[in-house]
């Protein structure tokens, strides 16, 4: 008795998907190439002016925003997890690291929180919206590199493609969800004073949301860093590339030195992203 699954095969579904790829590579190649553009600005502009500052300007800088946010404690903590990396001879790769996420949290950002905004006041867009994002925080990361690689090569673009990819979701739910859970005694009361929809927005919806947004940054974040190793294989450079390096060499000093970088940097953002919400909270409860 045969008991193999009968072999159907439906070639024609991934002619469709590559003649679909290449109809956008062709036909949105400006688009691309201003992603690139953009995105390549972005990282060496923000790695320029990292690598301009004195090692000790951005210790200083990591420590104020440690006991700003957290504690004295946290502030000298987080600035001697910073020098230890320095020490392990890492610092040019580590602020190529911050550039990259850096660049990656913007854009996530700035696509992201309308998206957001969008899906709170839309239902249908909502509806359209949450499969595509179930998607996209589902499908394997190592499948993002392969259209990363196909429009923008290898490099740190392809990183930053694939890492918007991965860490969007978080920020467009908490935004929709952070916009839809504004108290609707307060917005009853805007609207009783005549304000447009806009005005909602920017004075009432968005003040009382921007806590949970600011959650929804931290995730948006911490997800973009953890995409640092992987995108190291689309030739990212920063401290991803030294694990890949570590692994390929068996090199167990060095992976453990730019792993607890990594560690360190996921610290350092979660601790003062965390802290910035707090504050948000803190003062949203006074008012």
């Amino acid at each position: 008795m045969n008991n193999n699954f009968p072999e159907i095969r439906w070639e024609f579904i991934g002619d469709y998907v590559e003649a679909f790829i290449n109809w956008l590579d062709i036909t949105f190649a400006g688009l691309f190439e201003f992603i690139r553009v953009i995105s390549f600005r972005t990282i060496n502009g923000i790695e320029g002016f990292l690598s301009f500052l004195p090692w000790w300007v951005l210790l200083i800088i990591i420590f104020l925003l440690g006991w700003y946010f957290k504690s004295l404690f946290s502030g000298v903590l987080y600035a001697f997890f910073i020098f230890l990396v320095g020490t392990f001879g890492l610092w040019d790769v580590l602020l190529i690291t911050i550039a990259i996420v850096l660049t990656s949290v913007f854009i996530s950002l700035l696509v992201g929180i309308p998206l957001g905004v969008l899906m709170a006041f839309s239902k249908k867009f909502s509806f359209i919206m949450r499969p595509i994002l179930d998607a996209m925080q589902t499908m394997p990361s190592f499948v993002y590199l392969i259209p990363a690689i196909f429009f923008f090569g290898l490099g740190n673009v392809s990183a930053v493609f694939a890492t918007l990819i991965y860490s969007l979701p978080p920020v467009i739910r908490l935004t929709e969800l952070a916009i839809r859970n504004v108290d609707k005694e307060v917005i009853e009361s805007a609207e009783s004073f005549g304000s447009s929809r806009w005005q909602m927005l920017k004075k009432v919806q968005l003040p009382q949301a921007l806590p949970t947004i600011m959650a929804g940054v931290n995730q948006t974040t911490m997800m973009a860093l953890a995409m640092v190793v992987i995108a190291s294989m689309v030739g990212a450079k920063g401290l991803g590339e030294q694990v890949l390096i570590s692994i390929n060499r068996i090199d167990i000093s060095l992976g453990f030195e730019a792993g607890i970088s990594i560690v360190f940097l996921a610290i350092i953002i979660d601790r003062v992203t965390g802290g910035i919400a707090d504050r948000l909270q803190a003062h949203r409860g006074t008012d």
